[in-house]
């Protein structure tokens, strides 16, 4: 087996938020041409850099046990969200992070930030913040949970889709490489992610609008729940549903339905 290693243009240009250079899926572009044309045989994605909508002649085969789907806090003087000074800086590259700090707490001011994980809490100190948020899933991966100052409950940030969930996409028609990987396959992350992306496919979302969604198995059942914000923070369009497991992605879509019935469709008309 050989490893490739693939700069896409989203891992190069992190000096622009990812809305402004056409939205998280220039993380994996480069990637699904080179599965393509056959260059490499199977892809792995952080999947919430994969967009709803695939090329026909691809799919996300297996999805390993999934890391802490949860934000983390770390901040300066290791405080927590709620003791916050009034007006502090916290830096975040994220539309949906921004948003939800900004509907529970405005008096806070977001600061942008991109560049990988040292290079985001670096600038606790040379950008003088507050504090920054990032995945809880890559901090673990780093072993570096004990700098965390707050692992965030997804009730008071909703993840975004496919969060701490690691897939591995094939081309549909080359099944030896599907049996060779069948095995890392963890049925649970896959029934939750594939309601998370029900959700997103079928709002049409991508990067320019704050959207977030986080299901859960239990048993027989799954409880799927998402949101849709306006890029000012004022307007939380959110909802909850719960049914079958075995229908995962189409609960996604009913809650999506539902969400756009409420006003959702009139923010995504707005920016889109």
């Amino acid at each position: 087996m050989e490893l490739v290693t693939i700069r896409t243009k989203g891992d190069i240009m992190q000096d622009v938020s990812l809305a402004a250079i056409g939205g998280k899926g220039l993380f994996i572009k480069e990637i699904e041409e080179a599965l393509l044309r056959g260059d490499v045989d199977m892809a792995v994605h952080s999947m919430k850099d994969v967009p709803a909508e695939l090329p026909e002649e691809l799919e996300i085969a297996v999805t390993p046990l999934r890391e802490d789907p949860r934000d983390v806090l770390i901040s300066r003087g290791d405080r927590k969200l709620e003791e916050m000074p009034h007006g502090a800086r916290i830096g975040t590259g994220s539309l949906r992070r921004a948003f939800q700090l900004r509907n529970r707490m405005p008096d806070l001011k977001i600061v942008p930030l991109r560049g990988n994980l040292d290079t985001r809490i670096r600038k606790l100190e040379t950008e003088g913040l507050d504090g920054v948020i990032l995945a809880a899933a890559g901090i673990r991966r780093m072993g570096w949970a004990l700098r965390v100052s707050q692992f965030i409950p997804v009730e008071l940030m909703l993840p975004a889709v496919g969060q701490g969930v690691i897939g591995i996409e094939t081309r549909r028609d080359d099944a030896r490489c599907r049996e060779v990987v069948a095995f890392l396959n963890d049925p649970v992350t896959f029934c939750e992610v594939g309601a998370e992306r029900g959700f997103l496919k079928r709002l049409g979302g991508g990067c320019q609008l704050p959207i977030a969604a986080f299901a859960k198995k239990n048993g027989g059942e799954i409880a799927v729940t998402g949101l849709v914000g306006s890029l000012d923070g004022r307007t939380m369009i959110s909802h909850r549903v719960t049914g079958p497991a075995t229908e995962f992605a189409k609960l996604g879509e009913n809650l999506a339905e539902h969400i756009l019935e409420q006003g959702g469709r009139a923010l995504l008309d707005a920016v889109y």
